[in-house]
């Protein structure tokens, strides 16, 4: 999943900070030749997308790809500032609390537009939020919604429900409604960055299959068109009123089958920007692309996680998984398989996030074989002696999955094998649909800079980001409380402590946090600036006027 932009996350006197800028190459040639020309304000960049598993509505994308589509056809109240981490509003005017954080009074911008020329209004987010969180709508982030009062009546865990609208959405007027939560929760305006809080128009209800193929936003760029699993096209919005304006003509996001394809159209300069450079290239791409080249760290972590609802896990000792965890050399792997294109975790929570504590999870994720041994012995053993570990084939993560079991096989004698789906959606309908066989590769980039993203959001029982099946509910104790406490910082020391309960239960395997090892094409003007999410600011990238 990807959301906020922060590049640096100020709160109080805690700063955290990652290099938002593009960066690798050699120095010498640093901006070489990418200034020059000028710049087409109606220039179309292409980018790299594999297809959306969902169709295009706010609250049915909790992958990278469909939400990296409704970013940009999209505005929502606030957004994080690149480099500063800084809250801005957007269709807001302001967020503001009372005095415990329980309730928020919503103001927006009076005139702003959706596409079709209809105006925003408070209803069009309060309708947005009724529907997305109604059960009946089968959303996949409607449990985003679960802090608003109300939200059990039409989200209720069985049967139908009881209410359309939630009991803590009040519109005031035209321009202000209020938010009533179940308790308070001190950093919700900052959750309000992420894509499920977009508003929709009044078209979307009259038939909401159609506009999740066509939707109508209130974003910088307008949806043109959707060719399945091939192109998805976006173009600026003349009438966006928003601060972030887009500096090109529009998008197109390119489908491809394998990184290597979208590598070799990169080069060629048949695609502007790829997402992930090739496991097979990666010792290579500086010297391909020189100052093209990305090399960037951001906010997230790559694991492998168990299916807890398997026969294999469902009644899994944890020191079994801690053991798995110990037998995988992290070290020699990110350095030669990935060439130090990542680092190894030690935490659930990614580096640049408010919270991450360094060394959180201790012993657990170092590479230790004899200790590894021991544990699964303890724990009972692996269920069949072997594991398989399931992943995307449209991305390069067979090497990684391939040298991951070799070192589990190696150090404990467990066998170990890849399960490949052919695309991302294939992954994640296998996922969602409950089909996985034994584990699978989970990466989580964040929604909003703070630990709680990147455990409530991923292991709380009933969270959208939750497919694993994994359910503790001292966790989700511990995390209803952290979420009502008066500060921020309390907030996030309380994470901390849930932090520790989950090293000792183990609900995934972290690996190492991500780099964005991208690149960019001759026809960019100027260094692509990316957020803290990994993905590029598109409405600041500018295409080079044709000579």
């Amino acid at each position: 999943m990807r959301g906020a932009k922060s590049a640096k996350w100020v709160a109080g006197a805690a700063i955290i900070a990652l290099a938002a800028t593009a960066c690798g190459g050699n120095d010498k040639d640093s901006d070489s030749g990418m200034n020059s020309g000028k710049a087409d304000p109606n220039g179309i960049l292409t980018a790299q997308l594999s297809e959306p598993q969902n169709p295009l509505q706010p609250a049915n994308a909790k992958e990278s790809q469909g939400s990296r589509v409704l970013r940009t056809i999209f505005s929502g109240l606030v957004d994080y500032e690149p480099g500063t981490g800084k809250l801005v509003y957007v269709n807001a005017e302001s967020v503001t609390p009372n005095a415990d954080s329980s309730v928020w009074t919503v103001k927006l911008k009076p005139g702003w537009k959706f596409h079709d020329g209809t105006t925003v209004t408070s209803k069009s987010f309060v309708d947005s939020w009724n529907w997305s969180a109604n059960v009946k709508n089968n959303q996949t982030n409607s449990s985003w919604f679960q802090d608003i009062k109300g939200y059990e009546d039409v989200h209720p865990a069985k049967g139908a429900p009881k209410a359309d609208k939630m009991s803590g959405l009040k519109i005031v007027d035209d321009n202000t409604f209020t938010i009533s939560l179940t308790g308070s929760v001190s950093y919700f305006a900052y959750k309000l960055g992420y894509d499920v809080w977009a508003p929709l128009p009044e078209s979307f209800f009259k038939d909401p299959a159609a506009a999740g193929q066509k939707p109508i936003g209130n974003g910088p760029y307008k949806f043109v068109s959707w060719d399945h699993k091939k192109l998805i096209k976006v173009r600026k919005f003349d009438g966006y009123q928003g601060p972030n304006k887009a500096k090109n003509g529009g998008i197109d996001f390119k489908n491809y089958t394998t990184a290597e394809a979208a590598y070799s159209d990169l080069r060629s300069n048949n695609l502007d920007w790829i997402e992930q450079i090739p496991t097979t290239s990666l010792t290579s791409y500086k010297q391909d692309l020189g100052d093209r080249a990305i090399d960037a760290e951001y906010s997230a972590v790559q694991s492998i996680v168990p299916a807890f609802y398997t026969k294999q896990f469902k009644d899994i000792n944890p020191k079994v998984i801690q053991g798995l965890s110990m037998a995988i050399d992290r070290d020699t792997i990110t350095k030669t398989v990935l060439h130090g294109t990542r680092t190894p975790a030690d935490s659930y929570v990614a580096r640049g996030v408010i919270g991450y504590k360094p060394g959180a999870l201790g012993d657990v994720t170092k590479f230790d074989p004899a200790q590894a041994k021991k544990l699964i012995k303890d724990g009972g053993g692996v269920p069949g002696n072997k594991i398989s570990i399931q992943f995307n084939a449209d991305q390069s993560h067979k090497p990684w999955v391939d040298a991951v079991c070799n070192s589990i096989r190696k150090a404990t004698g467990v066998e170990c094998v890849g399960d490949s789906k052919p695309d991302f959606q294939a992954d994640l309908n296998a996922r969602d649909n409950k089909q996985v066989k034994s584990m699978y590769r989970g990466g989580w980039v964040l929604d909003y800079p703070v630990n709680s993203n990147f455990m409530r959001d991923l292991y709380g029982t009933t969270a959208a980001g939750n497919t694993s099946g994994y359910s503790n509910k001292e966790f989700d104790e511990l995390a209803a409380k952290a979420d009502k406490a008066k500060t921020l910082d309390e907030t996030v020391k309380m994470y901390q402590e849930a932090e520790q309960l989950l090293k000792n239960d183990m609900p995934a395997i972290p690996l190492w946090f991500y780099k964005n090892n991208s690149g960019q094409s001759e026809k960019v003007f100027g260094k692509i600036v990316y957020g803290q999410d990994g993905d590029p600011i598109f409405t600041d990238v500018q295409v080079k006027a044709k000579k």
